[in-house]
């Protein structure tokens, strides 16, 4: 799908919406399945910490998938800095707890999440 986008310096400029890839969808679930773990945080332990982290950073995660479809790249830049973060947080906290629901795969799904973004930026 094209746009046409005028302006006073660029008269007939085109921007183009990016398909659907991988990374999209991956950022997409990774950062609902980041949301829905603060909510569970939230009602197993009514931990405000939970919710608020769990949603800001999951909100994020898709905003940025969205401003990568939308034919940014900085979207994937975005996403893999968010996920790098979430990996360190999730990662250190299991070696706290030793359990790998939720902090292990949240960790697990984190690395793969930026593997794939890491390949789709250097393309």
């Amino acid at each position: 799908m094209r746009f046409k986008v005028f302006s006073d310096h660029y008269p007939s400029q085109t921007v183009s919406q990016s398909p659907m890839n991988l990374s999209v969808v991956v950022v997409i679930v990774y950062g609902t399945l980041t949301i829905v773990g603060g909510l569970f945080g939230y009602l197993k332990s009514r931990s405000k910490a939970s919710i608020v982290s769990g949603s800001f950073s999951g909100l994020l995660l898709i905003l940025s998938a969205w401003v990568y479809w939308q034919g940014q790249r900085w979207g994937l830049l975005l996403g893999a800095i968010i996920t790098s973060a979430l990996i360190a947080i999730f990662a250190v906290r299991f070696k706290k707890t030793r359990q790998f629901i939720p902090a292990g795969s949240m960790a697990f799904l984190g690395a793969v999440t930026l593997a794939i973004l890491i390949s789709q930026l250097r393309t």
